[in-house]
């Protein structure tokens, strides 16, 4: 499988996003960060991201992110950089979202 084709299905990305941070996190955990993920598609992703060598399974303390998966996360940060700075300056190009000065 190749790794855009995994980080372009639903709630991959949102799953690394949640264990940046984190040492490790249960599934319901995992489940409750992630909001709407259904724990059908949640465990589909885990499974895949494991199989990856992305995540590492550890119970009882849950998913993390492995030296790879730490990696991954790296090489997407300056996306993540840009996704801000693209934010920004949709947020200054609209004049509807700029409060009015005094």
């Amino acid at each position: 499988m190749a790794v855009l084709d995994l980080l372009g299905r639903r709630w991959t990305l949102r799953i690394l996003w949640e264990l940046r941070n984190e040492p490790a996190a249960t599934f319901r955990e995992l489940q409750t960060r992630c909001g709407g993920v259904s724990s059908s598609v949640l465990n589909q992703r885990l499974h895949e991201l494991r199989e990856a060598g992305i995540l590492s399974a550890r119970d009882p303390a849950g998913y993390e992110l492995t030296k790879l998966g730490r990696g991954l996360l790296y090489a997407l940060a300056p996306l993540d950089d840009w996704a801000t700075r693209w934010e920004q300056s949709l947020t200054a190009e609209d004049p509807s979202s700029q409060t009015p000065s005094t």
